[in-house]
């Protein structure tokens, strides 16, 4: 090392001393990651959140996080925040799958790579966005499909089904109803007799299954919800009506959180499929790689199973979320 370049940096580390910085300050900036995640909609997303931030704060990633209350147009506002404050990488879970063409060429106008966990979005061009990591939205809906059409083979007439969709143009909405349609077409006595969303909440889950039960009643042989939220808000509905949850209807689910295996435990629902919220420590590695010029893979897929009432007990101590 040449004298002047000695002579610079000593400048430099006086300076950070001086202004009351650690020694490393000037020599190490941290990686910012700006994510803007969905909202609180469900016990899914408040861990998927928690995930985030504590493997940030692991990882030594500085966290600018944003939450968008379900609103699109909150989740555009962030990210064009990001871009302003010249965030290293941006990562967000998309509301809707539609309308993000503009907002994400401007983050690749910025040359900001933008990471998409756990939901996709709609866009003619893949290049403006570097790799989606989460779960086979398709796959959770045949799992769901494969496990009804196995339990229900020796039933003789006809099955009806209510479904409770997910938030509508969402990504795992759209997944999870053609992922369990495409297998239980396959036996013409599945029929679905209502679908309307229930937004993933429990709230609108429980509002939604009491309008099914007053429309078809006694005619309501499955449940297939597309969250364990508005599951276990339509169990509610079905008690109030006098019926037994998991026993007069059959209620299938998707995520697999604690509240869901409480729930089977309980006796009042009968099977869910799991789709992992633990995302941070895959993003902030993920991040990181990015930051020392790594290629990502386009998909990566989380790996996920199915959980029977019958197992509940025995998995109910190793849930994390």
């Amino acid at each position: 090392m040449n004298a002047q370049r000695r002579h610079v940096i000593a400048g430099m580390a006086a300076a950070a001393m001086a202004g009351g910085l650690p020694l490393g300050a000037f020599a190490q900036k941290k990686v910012v990651l700006g994510f803007s995640q969905i909202g609180a909609e469900s016990e899914w997303r408040t861990a998927n959140t928690e995930s985030i931030k504590s493997a940030a704060k692991e990882h030594g990633i500085e966290l600018k996080f944003s939450d968008a209350q379900q609103k699109q147009e909150n989740q555009i506002k962030a990210i064009r925040s990001f871009i302003a404050q010249r965030v290293d990488v941006i990562a967000f879970s998309p509301v809707v799958e539609s309308g993000w063409e503009t907002v994400l060429r401007e983050a690749k106008a910025a040359k900001i790579p933008v990471i998409l966990t756990d939901r996709a979005v709609n866009v003619k061009d893949d290049s403006l966005w570097v790799s989606f990591m989460g779960s086979d939205f398709l796959e959770e809906g045949r799992k769901a499909g494969r496990w009804l059409t196995e339990k229900m083979k020796d039933v003789k007439g006809e099955v009806h089904i209510v479904e409770l969709q997910g938030t509508v143009g969402s990504a795992p909405a759209i997944d999870r109803k053609r992922g369990f349609e495409e297998i239980i077409k396959a036996d013409p006595k599945f029929k679905i007799i209502r679908s309307q969303t229930g937004d993933f909440t429990r709230a609108k889950g429980k509002e939604v299954m009491e309008a099914f039960l007053k429309a078809e009643g006694k005619k309501i042989n499955v449940l297939y919800a597309h969250n364990d939220d508005m599951a276990i808000g339509a169990i509610q509905a079905i008690e109030e009506a006098g019926l037994k949850p998991a026993k007069d209807i059959v209620i299938i689910s998707i995520d697999a959180v604690k509240g869901a295996f409480e729930a089977m435990m309980a006796g009042k629902l009968n099977v869910t499929v799991e789709c992992s919220p633990l995302l941070g420590p895959q993003l902030m590695q993920a991040v990181k790689d990015l930051k020392a010029g790594k290629t990502l893979p386009k998909r990566i897929v989380t790996e996920e199973g199915i959980f029977p009432m019958e197992v509940a007990a025995k998995e109910f101590p190793k849930r994390k979320y």
